[in-house]
């Protein structure tokens, strides 16, 4: 399940014969590549790459510096030895809504025609000023008198950014899909979910955490919340004080270092995992009284913040469920050249890329 993908991008210039795709994900910390050969039984992960990128490049998915971000998309891309042109790529933020919805039910042409008037009560912008995408979750013909869909809406001048970026980068956008849904799709693929069970997707990034709760396949509850790993950034560059950029490498590396021997790493770390609990735990109790017969079995955490040993502790005993880290490369055969031990330290920042990394032009 994957709306975006028929967006504007999909243009018969776009649609080759090869269903070959690179993987991309663009954050606003770093910058992940990653290429997936499809063999008889499964995927092999032939090659994967990220590099980090400054804070100021990217601001709450708004690209700042295109140019700068397109030469280090060549390079890595270079330096990976990739020479496929076509990319899935995937965006979010505030300028991204995804809502699931009931409407009488209807076929799939009908909503088509409708879907824009239906989706002005949802979307709290300007209608004329998003591209719109829509999936039927439910079947229209079983008798209920409603019908699940999920809606998905981003605003167009986001969406021409980054199609612009991906193409002074010298790619070809081939597909556009939603941050939630590329980790979804390799949580599927991954893990192959039993019908009932419930999970939680928890991904924490630079500037927003979002919650994904899924019934097997099914999404049921989609949350973002404006928390993320760039507050224990600012927390350090306040507390030290030190640059946004010295702050990520000591918050990186575990140490406050020689030249802050007095900061107190382990209690800023603390103070802002205990707020990204409270609201994890608040937003989980939500889904609670919302669906009620439904009991989260999991929580598997990915980007950034899933590897900070104490928020995955804190928020097991703050939603009193076991919490993992997600393992995005499972499944997959790996070349080779790849150094395993590495991709299992960088396995949470990959989940989306490698979301992305196995779809197929042909894919919806």
């Amino acid at each position: 399940m994957n709306p975006l993908s028929d967006l504007p991008v999909n243009s018969p210039m776009l649609l080759k014969k090869k269903n070959h795709l690179i993987g991309l994900d663009i954050g606003s910390r770093s910058i992940k590549v990653g290429e997936a050969i499809e063999t008889r039984h499964d995927f092999e992960l032939n090659k994967f790459g990220m590099v980090g990128i400054p804070a100021d490049w990217i601001e709450d998915a708004v690209i700042k510096e295109p140019e700068r971000i397109a030469k280090t998309i060549r390079e890595l891309f270079s330096q990976q030895k990739i020479r496929e042109k076509n990319v899935a790529v995937s965006i979010g933020g505030y300028s991204v809504i995804v809502k699931k919805i009931q409407l009488p039910p209807q076929s799939e042409e009908s909503l088509q025609d409708s879907i824009h008037f239906e989706a002005e009560q949802y979307i709290p912008f300007d209608i004329n000023e998003v591209n719109l995408d829509f999936q039927i979750l439910s079947d229209p013909s079983d008798g209920s008198p409603r019908m699940d869909v999920i809606l998905v809406a981003a605003k167009k001048d986001l969406v021409n950014d980054y199609l612009n970026l991906i193409e002074q980068a010298g790619l070809r956008p081939c597909i556009m899909d939603i941050d939630a849904f590329a980790l979804q799709n390799i949580y599927e693929y991954a893990y192959s979910p039993q019908d009932e069970t419930t999970v939680a997707l928890i991904d924490i990034g630079a500037s927003k955490t979002s919650l994904n709760i899924l019934k097997g396949n099914m999404s049921l509850f989609m949350r973002d919340v404006t928390l993320g790993s760039e507050q224990i950034n600012h927390k350090i560059a306040h507390t030290a004080p030190c640059s946004l950029d010295e702050a990520e490498a000591i918050k990186l590396s575990g140490k406050p270092g020689a030249k802050f021997p007095d900061l107190n790493l382990r209690q800023i770390t603390a103070e802002v995992v205990s707020d990204w609990c409270l609201e994890i735990r608040r937003a989980i109790d939500f889904f609670y009284s919302t669906y009620p017969e439904h009991q989260i079995k999991t929580a598997i955490l990915s980007g950034g913040g899933a590897n900070i040993p104490e928020f995955r502790n804190m928020l097991a005993s703050e939603i009193t469920m076991e919490v993992e880290v997600i393992q995005p490369f499972r499944r997959f055969a790996l070349h080779r050249r790849l150094d395993s031990a590495w991709l299992e330290s960088v396995s949470p920042q990959a989940a989306i890329c490698m979301g992305l990394a196995i779809r197929r032009q042909a894919d919806k």
